[in-house]
C-alpha cells in the first residue's frame, strides 16, 4: 500500500510538472492545424526531388498527428502524388516529434534537449527520405487498397474529413483547429500520456538512484538498449517523454534518452506493416536502418554535446516546478485530466 501511494505521487508531480505545457501545446496544435492543413502540405510533396524531401520533414516535426494518425495522411500524400522518399520522410518526422511533444519536452527534460529533439527528427526523417528515394521503383502504391485502421481510431475516412475547407473563416478555422486538438488529438494522445506518466512514476519510485550509473555506465551500450526497446513498443511522441526524464533522473545519459524519444514513436508494429505494403521490403528495411543508424549518431552526438558544455539535465528537471505557479500547475492537471476522460468516454469515437 506504501508503496503505490508513492508511485500515485510520483505520477501526480510529473503530471503537475508537465500540464500547463501540455495543454500549451495541444493549443498551438490546434492553430497549426488551423492553417497547415494536411492537404495544403500535400500540394508541396510532389516529386522526387530532395526539396519535396526536406520540405515533408520540415512540414512533419511541427504538424499534429498523433502516431497512428500519420499512417493514414502518409498514404493519402502518396496517393496525392508525393514521391515515395516525400511520404517516408513525413511517416518519420511527424510520429518524433510535435509542438505537443516540444512543450513537454521542455517541461520535463531542458531546453538543450528541447532544441536538439526535432533537429534530430529532422534529420533522421530527411536522411530516410533520401535512402528510400534511391531505390528502385519496383513497388507502387496500389491506389484500389483501403488504408485499414492502425489499431487506435485513425481510418483515412476520419483523416480526409476534419480538414478544413479553405472557404472557412479565420473564426472556423481556430475554433474547428482547437476541437480537433482537444478533442481527438487529445483523445488518442491523452491515455498514451496517462500510460507514459504511469510508467514514470513506476521507475521514479523502484528504480534506485544513478541506478544507470551504476550498472550501465558502457554509453554505448546503454544507446543499444534504448534503440531494442524503443523499436518495437507503441509509444507516441508526447507519452515517450516522461519515460524519458525519469530514466534521466536514475542516471540514463541524454543521448541514451533522444535514441528512446526517436525510436519509440516512428517504429511500430502498424508502422511497418504500412510500410511493407505501400513500399516494399525493401524500402521498410531501409526505413528501420535508417531511423536506428541516426537514432544511435544522434545520440552519441548529444551526449558529446552535454559532455562538451558540462551539462547535467538532471539539474534543470524539477525547476519548472520551483518557478511556476502551484496552485495554477494543479488547475491546469485537473483540467487535462477532465479533457482526456471527456475524449476517452466509452462510445466516443474519434
Amino acid at each position: 500500500m506504501e508503496m503505490g501511494i508513492k508511485i500515485l505521487f510520483a505520477c501526480w508531480s510529473t503530471l503537475v510538472e508537465s500540464a500547463p505545457y501540455v495543454l500549451f501545446g495541444f493549443f498551438a496544435a490546434g492553430l497549426l492545424k488551423a492553417y497547415l492543413p494536411e492537404k495544403l502540405v500535400a500540394k508541396h510533396l510532389g516529386g522526387s526531388g530532395v526539396a519535396s524531401i526536406f520540405k515533408a520533414s520540415l512540414f512533419g516535426v511541427p504538424l499534429p498527428l498523433c502516431s497512428c494518425g500519420v499512417i493514414p495522411a502518409a498514404i493519402e500524400l502518396r496517393r496525392q502524388g508525393a514521391g515515395k522518399g516525400a511520404s517516408a520522410a513525413f511517416l518519420v518526422s511527424v510520429p518524433e516529434t510535435g509542438v505537443d511533444s516540444v512543450a513537454i519536452t521542455w517541461a520535463l527534460l531542458d531546453p538543450v534537449m528541447t532544441i536538439i529533439r526535432p533537429m534530430s527528427s529532422l534529420i533522421t526523417a530527411t536522411t530516410t527520405g533520401l535512402l528510400i528515394n534511391r531505390l528502385p521503383d519496383d513497388q507502387h502504391l496500389d491506389c484500389s487498397k483501403e488504408v485499414e485502421e492502425p489499431g487506435c481510431g485513425c481510418p483515412l475516412e476520419e483523416f480526409e474529413g476534419c480538414l478544413p475547407q479553405q472557404s472557412e473563416s479565420h473564426f472556423s478555422r481556430i475554433r474547428s483547429g482547437l476541437a480537433y486538438a482537444f478533442g481527438d488529438l487529445l483523445g488518442d494522445i491523452g491515455k498514451w500520456l496517462l500510460i507514459g506518466i504511469g510508467v514514470a512514476g513506476v521507475i521514479s519510485t523502484l528504480i534506485p538512484d544513478e541506478f544507470f550509473i551504476r550498472y550501465l555506465d558502457d554509453e554505448f551500450l546503454s544507446l543499444l538498449i534504448m534503440l531494442g526497446i524503443g523499436i518495437p513498443i507503441y509509444i507516441c511522441a508526447s507519452a515517450s517523454t516522461p519515460v524519458a526524464a525519469a530514466l534521466v533522473l536514475k542516471g540514463l545519459s541524454p543521448g541514451a534518452a533522444l535514441v528512446f524519444l526517436l525510436a519509440g514513436p516512428a517504429t511500430n508494429a502498424a508502422t511497418i506493416t504500412v510500410m511493407s505494403r505501400y513500399f516494399g521490403r525493401t524500402a521498410t528495411l531501409v526505413y528501420l536502418i535508417s531511423i536506428a543508424f541516426c537514432s544511435l549518431l544522434l545520440g552519441w552526438l548529444t551526449n558529446l554535446i552535454y559532455h562538451w558544455f558540462d551539462l547535467d539535465t538532471r539539474q534543470w528537471i524539477g525547476r519548472i516546478g520551483d518557478t511556476s505557479d502551484p496552485l495554477l500547475m494543479q488547475l491546469s492537471a485537473v483540467i487535462l485530466l477532465l479533457l482526456i476522460f471527456k475524449n476517452n468516454l466509452p462510445g466516443r469515437s474519434h
